[in-house]
């Protein structure tokens, strides 16, 4: 098929998607994750329609309880009279390649309600808890005009920190008995939290829990005053701002985590979670330092991009000297590094 019809195809679905329509946003959800011929005229189409949804990233280790949660949160929103997309991504087997999607499951009970869409989607091995289009997926559902997008990880440790660049606001589910303090200082996951929720807190440990994640942001804050670093991600610095040395022409307006006990399954203290959740979109959307949060979003969403597009641009263009590269490597000929510089030189003397 020519670009041509490519586009004109990618526009018709494109509208169809931005007037809401559930089965076309089911199909170009579809071609995005598969990345079917046309799917990034349709990202483009698609575009101008986005920047509307509040995006929020639910997280936490495995086990604790994030798909009953987001199923409570789901409720809570449609009660506020808020449309709800679902993206739920699941790990896929090593071996075989399959997933099992078994996270809405748990949302079934939402299945008729036509103001929320729920999709599950497996991983295919991309490591930082998203599958490798949940960016462009959760892209879609904006442009279909759904207020908030939910979206939920795989849950594998400390390191799933690939959400943070998709989504407005990150909740991190944690349930108590984890480990002690030193667990609760070192795991970079709870590094990423906007809102804490300590799920679970019916059984014992959940006070024990919340000490630790106080004590975490103490430090975190005790570390941001002693590096003069007036903004970030990590632990938005919970201290006053006029603790902090004033630079000129900034305003350095600073987000706390807080943090929630609830327990998911019997409905209790969700909506205090999400009014925190809703405290952080307002930070984000009306301090300097939360507009600079969301550039540096599409600042390193492009750089992915770029990266990406470029590595496919690489692989296809050298798929020959690939072969012969890895052969010489092989044979102990030619050293991994050298044979990285040659390609890079093979790949920029051919554009």
């Amino acid at each position: 098929m020519s670009l041509d019809a490519l586009r004109t195809q990618a526009a018709a679905l494109a509208a169809r998607v931005v007037a809401g329509e559930t089965r076309s946003i089911a199909r170009a959800l579809r071609n995005v994750d598969d990345r079917v011929p046309g799917y990034l005229e349709l990202l483009k189409a698609l575009f101008p329609s986005t920047g509307k949804a509040w995006v929020v990233g639910i997280t936490g280790n495995p086990g604790a309880g994030k798909s009953t949660l987001t199923d409570r949160l789901i409720e809570a929103l449609r009660a506020d009279g808020k449309t709800v997309g679902v993206l739920a991504v699941d790990p896929s087997s090593p071996y075989t390649g399959g997933a099992i999607l078994g996270d809405r499951i748990r949302m079934t009970r939402h299945a008729n309600d036509a103001g929320v869409f729920i999709r599950s989607v497996a991983t295919r091995g991309h490591l930082g808890g998203l599958s490798r289009s949940a960016r462009d997926m959760v892209r879609v559902l904006d442009a279909a005009g759904f207020d908030v997008v939910l979206v939920e990880t795989v849950g594998v440790g400390q390191d799933e920190l690939e959400i943070t660049r998709t989504a407005h606001s990150t909740l991190v589910v944690m349930p108590p008995g984890l480990g002690d303090e030193v667990q609760a200082i070192k795991a970079g996951l709870l590094e990423t939290a906007d809102v804490f929720a300590v799920n679970k807190a019916d059984r014992d440990g959940a006070d024990a829990a919340v000490r630790d994640l106080e004590l975490m942001i103490a430090l975190g804050s005790e570390a941001l005053v002693a590096s003069g670093k007036r903004r970030g991600h990590v632990v938005h610095g919970g201290v006053k701002v006029d603790a902090l040395p004033e630079a000129p022409g900034s305003t350095p307006e600073l987000w706390t985590p807080p943090i929630h006990k609830c327990v998911a399954l019997r409905g209790e203290g969700i909506r205090e979670v999400v009014s925190a959740l809703e405290k952080h979109h307002a930070w984000v959307t009306s301090t300097e330092a939360g507009r600079e949060r969301r550039r540096g979003r599409l600042v390193e969403e492009v750089r992915e991009a770029l990266r990406e597009t470029l590595i496919d641009a690489a692989t296809v263009a050298l798929a020959k000297e690939l072969d012969e590269t890895v052969s010489a490597v092989e044979a102990r000929a030619l050293d991994p590094y050298t044979a990285t510089e040659q390609l890079l030189e093979r790949f920029r003397a051919s554009g």
